[in-house]
């Protein structure tokens, strides 16, 4: 249809309600592929043709709820339902890949609550760049190569709807008036979604929900290995292995090709046809990538992240291959300090720290005392600077006394705070590799033979880690613990 400011939409739909939430989550998915294709199509007409004589447009779909009353919903859930009575919304992106996700949230709605589910078009644009990301055949010119600017003729991405204002807790209401139903908007997802592709050389159809973030390339040998033994044998349920450049195998003895460049933060999948897989991402050194990559893994609403990673070791009494399970931390990173203020506490998540615990055992097939000769749990301090024992060590080395402090690193807080932020289960185990402050530095051929032997183990304790908790009733492992008193009630 054509109106007075010449701007060119789909043929409108009229919303709908639903009390079942996969026939509302395919209404979702109709909606979404026609305002895309919509966009798609024009694009490409508009790059043979060149500029039009109108504008196009097309809006996210949007699921909204109004609820009447002050009744509660099952109160052991942390998710799920909404506090007070009101009218919420989200925008929504992608429901393709998200109906897993959508299905089982609107149907907590509607069961907690007993009110049906609106589904319809949203007052949001769809940002041409984001219509066409699932395309890979199709790329966005910069502005300025064509003849006319892109924002004459199509919506771009606007940071006014790509924020964390909500998942922070400093998000008014949304234009309408309506609460806030979801985390994140529909705007904020497609951009952590293109963003994860472009860091991690993988697409978000391959991200499983348990992800493990380490910062040694080791790890990443050791988990191939890892995957073709979880292949070769069927009952363990995986299905497939994927590496960067979605470079996808089935066959537990298939070559991997590799890429001429590995990405920045490179990520590993082994897949479960359930979604419930585990995911391996080299973050590499230093907070900056630990915020970066856990910013835009969070919209895919994963069940737990751990970090499996080196760490310095602080206490004369540890070894070069000890265990570190952080139950505190002391943030010294400083990258989140704007979005988490330093005096909010890390807790640690007791479901995550006796998964951890059990894992180790497990592996080590070490229990009881006996653990403790390998493993320690404590405070773990992460910082922003590499070469921190350069400096002065009155300051430094006081504040780590002070704080207790067992090991240190560069990441592990950043992703413990960014979980907390965005209400994803986290946890930390870290594996000695110096002890900087006693004269055993990282150097080349100081590791031994039982360093060595203790990395191979850690991942495997980070895989049986998250096997366990993949085995825990969702509403045990997104605990009341990371949420506030006004959450959204989508997960």
């Amino acid at each position: 249809m054509r109106d007075a400011l010449t701007i060119l939409t789909p043929h409108p739909r009229e919303p709908e309600f639903f009390t079942d939430a996969h026939e509302a989550v395919a209404r979702l998915e109709a909606l979404y592929a026609e305002a895309t294709g919509f966009l798609l199509q024009k694009f490409n007409e508009t790059l043979a043709a060149g500029r039009p004589a109108a504008r196009f447009r097309a809006f996210y779909p949007e699921v909204r709820v109004a609820v009447a009353s002050h009744l509660k919903g099952d109160a052991r859930l942390s998710f799920g339902h909404v506090a007070l009575p009101g009218v919420y919304a989200a925008t929504i992106t992608r429901p393709d890949l998200f109906r897993n996700y959508l299905v089982q949230q609107l149907g907590l709605l509607i069961r907690n609550h007993g009110v049906p589910v609106q589904v319809g078009a949203s007052a949001t644009p769809i940002p041409v760049h984001f219509a066409v990301a699932a395309h890979p055949e199709v790329s966005v010119p910069q502005e300025g190569v064509l003849g006319f600017s892109l924002r004459d003729v199509f919506d771009v991405p606007e940071l006014a709807t790509m924020n964390d204002d909500i998942v922070n807790g400093v998000a008014g209401p949304n234009p309408d008036g309506s609460g806030h139903l979801a985390p994140f908007t529909a705007q904020r997802v497609d951009y952590s979604l293109a963003r994860l592709s472009h860091y991690t050389a993988t697409a978000a159809e391959h991200f499983q929900n348990h992800v493990l973030f380490t910062n040694y390339q080791f790890y990443v040998d050791e988990f191939e290995k890892i995957a073709r033994e979880m292949l070769a044998d069927p009952a363990l349920g995986y299905s497939a292995f994927v590496a960067p450049g979605n470079c996808e195998i089935t066959d537990p003895g298939a070559p991997i090709p590799a890429l001429a460049k590995l990405p920045q933060m490179p990520a590993y999948h082994i897949k479960r046809p359930d979604g419930n897989g585990i995911t391996l991402v080299n973050i590499g050194v230093g907070p900056s990538n630990a915020k970066t990559a856990t910013d835009h893994i969070a919209v895919l609403r994963p069940h737990a992240w751990l970090m499996v990673g080196h760490c310095a070791g602080l206490r004369n009494s540890q070894s070069l291959g000890d265990f570190v399970l952080a139950h505190a931390y002391l943030r010294e990173d400083h990258v989140l300090d704007d979005d988490l203020p330093v005096w909010v506490p890390i807790p640690a998540l007791a479901e995550v720290q006796v998964a951890l615990q059990e894992a180790v055992a497990e592996v080590t097939r070490l229990e009881g005392y006996e653990l403790k000769r390998i493993m320690r749990t404590g405070t773990v301090a992460t910082i922003d600077n590499r070469n921190w024992e350069l400096r002065d060590q009155s300051g430094p080395v006081h504040r780590l006394s002070q704080s207790r402090a067992v090991a240190l690193d560069m990441e592990s807080a950043t992703i413990a705070a960014n979980g907390f932020r965005f209400r994803v289960p986290y946890g930390t185990l870290l594996c000695v590799s110096d002890k900087p402050l006693h004269g055993e530095l990282k150097l080349p051929g100081m590791a031994s033979e039982f360093y060595r032997t203790q990395v191979a183990n850690h991942l495997r304790i980070g895989i049986r880690a998250m096997e366990k908790l993949r085995e825990m009733p969702l509403e045990r492992i997104h605990s009341r613990k990371l949420r506030s008193f006004e959450e959204t009630a989508f997960l």
